[in-house]
């Protein structure tokens, strides 16, 4: 990318506003912004961050590898920093998160996404954004990046747990295996009640990068900001390799949800949320990535995938890429459920280095099945 003259500006002002941080390395004397690597960055929640990147497919062995599963097994113990570095129990930046699979598109591939950060987590400390799990909010971390390096592009992914994510997972799948009555019209109302404050939240967070990179000395041209939307982690009902009654969704498929709330979770709640990012990304000018299908036919669950077993080798051509819903707690962390796995993860860079090479445009991004994530591709929207 051509340098610019006003770029000579960005190391003293990205280092006042970023001065203080403790979880992005201090730009050297020598780094210019513009003239330093390139860089790709990654912003958010746990949806990018790298959550469940320990698990490759689902697997109902309990010890050892879970058969080749567990990226964490040491032959001897399990070591999630295997997979999570220093940010294991906590940010959750594994090793295969979204950046860090797009395979060399820039000097450096920068992962400040959070597992379980909202958009008040994005937000500059000056501009009341809030602290999370040790770290500043992540737009002051992109002001030292934006100092270091010259940064290209900057994927977000957020909104996803100001709508309350967890919450709707919890409270389906406790209607399913407890109370035996549905999730979704009351889920739906709890949505459509609090969606349109999330969205302005999610254009907030924008604004935010916009002005970091403003104040660094970037102008719109230099970089582009992404923003994506969220993959199904289930299927829909009629995809469903497991029958609604009985207990082989609960404790063989990881999937206890019912029939309908399968359904709307994957063709309602999933798409309304996608629009409305969509419609975000409209208004503040920055391209959009639907990730609504990226998990299609792969996702926890479907008919078209399989657990792994002793039998069955963990693949990318034919595991689950989504974690399952581990409801006797025997492997992991419960935070890991329902989110792209190692191999869905995988995908997901791909897509991101798609659309790296697509500099305008919205684009949707798919799987091919029965292909791993080089199989992945665009298609306009």
């Amino acid at each position: 990318m051509p340098s610019t003259p006003h770029r000579a500006l960005r190391g003293f002002l990205a280092l006042c506003t970023a001065a203080g941080l403790a979880s992005v390395a201090a730009p050297t004397a020598s780094a210019a912004p513009g003239t330093g690597p390139t860089a790709v960055v990654t912003m958010g929640d746990s949806y990018i961050s790298g959550e469940a990147g320990r698990w490759l497919g689902n697997s109902l062995t309990n010890s050892g590898s879970r058969n080749g599963t567990d990226r964490a097994w040491t032959g001897s113990a399990y070591d999630p920093s295997r997979v999570y570095g220093a940010t294991a129990g906590g940010c959750h930046r594994s090793d295969t998160a979204e950046v860090k699979s797009t395979g060399p598109i820039a000097s450096s591939l920068i992962n400040l996404a959070c597992s379980g950060a909202t958009t008040e987590n994005v937000v500059r400390a000056s501009q009341g954004g809030q602290s999370y799990k040790g770290e500043a909010p992540q737009a002051d971390q992109l002001a030292a990046v934006a100092a270091s390096h010259d940064v290209e592009l900057i994927a977000l992914s957020i909104g996803g747990n100001d709508l309350g994510f967890a919450d709707i997972i919890a409270t389906c799948a406790k209607d399913y295996i407890v109370w035996y009555s549905y999730c979704h019209d009351d889920q739906q109302a709890e949505v459509d009640a609090r969606i349109d404050g999330v969205m302005a939240d999610v254009g907030r967070s924008v604004d935010e990068i916009r002005a970091v990179m403003t104040g660094a000395g970037y102008s719109a041209s230099d970089y582009r900001i992404v923003l994506q939307s969220y993959p199904s982690p289930i299927p829909r009902a009629a995809e469903n390799r497991y029958a609604e009654s009985g207990w082989a969704r609960t404790n063989t498929g990881g999937c206890p949800f019912w029939n309908d709330d399968s359904t709307w979770a994957r063709d309602s709640l999933v798409p309304q949320l996608a629009n409305r990012l969509k419609g975000v990304a409209a208004a503040k000018g920055v391209q959009f990535m639907d990730l609504r299908d990226a998990l299609q036919g792969r996702e926890v669950c479907a008919k078209t995938s399989k657990q792994v077993s002793s039998t069955v080798p963990a693949s990318a051509t034919t595991s689950e890429w989504a974690r399952w819903i581990d409801s006797q707690s025997t492997q992991g962390l419960v935070q890991e459920s329902m989110h792209p796995n190692a191999y869905g993860q995988q995908a997901l860079g791909r897509c991101l280095a798609l659309v790296h090479a697509r500099p305008t445009g919205n684009h949707s991004c798919r799987n091919t099945a029965g292909a791993g994530a080089s199989g992945m591709y665009l298609t306009a929207g």
